[in-house]
């Protein structure tokens, strides 16, 4: 199989030249390792994707600012600045789709990426499979380009019209969420978390349907994860309204939307 080559303008690490390709869908690359970053960029490229790589957090970080991608792939171990520094740091100004990579037997990197605000994980080792699923899967859910000949959903399965539930106003097509007339920024699986139980106030709704509500084709995910965007969801509408409540646990069954 032919190597890509990492000095290119679709593989720079350096910011001024990672320009859009083609107007395909862009990927970025963080990682230290040269051979997952070889790999994955072919692999991605198979599937139709333009790919950008970086080997250390502090030159991505500007890349990811200056000419955003599409959706971003990175490690957390890794030199400079590591990839909960830079999620940290590009979560100030930025709600970029982010999956991180994480060691197997790190649960609580899996949670602090969450809680950071990564809209999904994978845990090393992983396979390509559920890498190019889990991204298409997020790249769905945030409209964003899709890589050519893939099809995007039908306008039908999109909600368009707006969700209100007492101080809560959702706006699908916009992809806005406002608690008593005051913004909320949600990440996509988020958003998707919270659609699903607001649409039907004061019905609990498990953790695997949550998961089926955020998580198309069958991507696996574990419970803690839905656990995770819940808790954080929390936290984000407790900053405009510290009495927020509406978000009810009914523990080992799952979770409700209070609308009152």
């Amino acid at each position: 199989m032919p190597q890509p080559d990492l000095g290119n303008a679709e593989h720079s690490a350096t910011p001024e030249t990672a320009a859009p390709v083609d107007g395909r869908t862009v990927i970025a690359l963080v990682d230290d390792d040269r051979n997952i970053l070889t790999t994955v960029s072919i692999a991605l490229q198979s599937e139709g994707y333009a790919t950008r790589v970086y080997s250390d957090g502090e030159a991505a970080l500007k890349a990811l600012l200056e000419n955003p991608p599409h959706l971003a792939v990175f490690d957390i171990k890794m030199p400079k600045m590591d990839g909960m520094e830079l999620l940290r740091r590009l979560r100030e100004h930025s709600a970029l789709p982010v999956i991180f990579l994480t060691s197997k037997d790190h649960e609580q990197d899996e949670e602090a990426g969450l809680e950071l605000g990564a809209d999904d994980y994978i845990a090393k080792p992983f396979s390509l499979r559920l890498l190019l699923a889990r991204i298409r899967a997020i790249l769905r859910r945030s409209d964003a380009v899709l890589p050519e000949g893939a099809t995007a959903p039908a306008e039908s399965e999109r909600p368009t019209e707006k969700i209100e539930r007492g101080r809560l106003v959702m706006d699908p097509a916009r992809h806005q969420v406002t608690w008593g007339g005051r913004a909320v920024s949600l990440t996509v699986t988020e958003f998707l978390i919270l659609e699903a139980l607001a649409q039907r106030p004061g019905v609990i709704k498990s953790r695997n349907q949550l998961m089926d509500a955020a998580y198309p084709d069958d991507v696996f995910v574990d419970d803690r994860t839905v656990d995770s965007h819940i808790k954080r969801m929390r936290r984000k509408f407790r900053v405009v309204d510290d009495g927020f409540s509406a978000i009810d646990t009914l523990y080992g069954a799952g979770y409700s939307f209070a609308e009152n």
